[in-house]
């Protein structure tokens, strides 16, 4: 049986960080379910914006949201109508004070958990599947991806029996800690069942400079991020 690292939680210290930045001692399972609510919410009620990613901040006065979406504009709404709406919602779920901050994503070819949405609505529209992996990989490497993995599973067109198809292009380093691989998974719901999607995509390695890895000799303190 294979084991499976997350390449985000694999690369947590060395270039990535977190994407929900609080601390607590007492409250943690109460800010925690508060999380995974907020989540569970915006996910509902901005499938149609493309989100690629929800950062969620407690720096002490409040609740910090922040939505990395390919097409705000649906987020925010004529007049901004629609955040207020979302904020008010959020703050119901969360029964916390919002700060509500959206932004949007430069290249939503290069954000896997976007591919990967993408794939899965289009064989939930009845796409063939084979022509839908061949055309997101295709997309991916035209913006400037170094290597994609596509890997869809479950009752393919159909079929009696489950099975796994794979659409690998270029490298795909998955044990270096220095190569920028970004993973996302989403699943279509389909008349025959659920198809599992996953992509995986490196964008190249990220080089940190002397100062950032190296120890200092004088005080022998490891600078931060290293």
């Amino acid at each position: 049986m294979g084991q499976k690292v997350h390449p985000h939680g694999f690369r947590l210290g060395i270039f990535r960080g977190w994407y929900a930045k609080w601390y607590a001692e007492k409250d943690y399972a109460r800010l925690l379910q508060n999380d995974l609510r907020v989540r569970r919410a915006i996910k509902a009620n901005c499938s149609e914006a493309g989100v690629a990613r929800v950062e969620i901040e407690r720096p002490g006065d409040g609740t910090y949201i922040t939505i990395f979406a390919a097409r705000p504009g649906i987020l925010i709404g004529r007049g901004g109508q629609n955040v207020e709406r979302l904020k008010t919602q959020l703050e119901k779920t969360s029964e916390e004070k919002v700060r509500l901050t959206i932004r949007e994503v430069e290249t939503p070819q290069l954000q896997s958990c976007l591919v990967a949405q993408n794939i899965a609505t289009r064989i939930r529209d009845g796409i063939p599947y084979r022509r839908v992996m061949r055309q997101a990989v295709y997309r991916t490497l035209e913006a400037g991806a170094k290597g994609i993995k596509v890997r869809c599973s479950g009752r393919l067109a159909g079929r009696e029996i489950a099975r796994a198809e794979i659409v690998r292009q270029n490298r795909m380093p998955l044990h270096t800690l220095r190569a920028d691989i970004d993973y996302g998974f989403a699943e279509a719901q389909t008349a025959m069942g659920h198809i599992g999607v996953k992509v995986w995509i490196y964008k190249g390695d990220v080089v940190l400079e002397r100062s950032e890895v190296s120890v200092t000799t004088e005080t022998g303190e490891v600078p931060q991020g290293s």
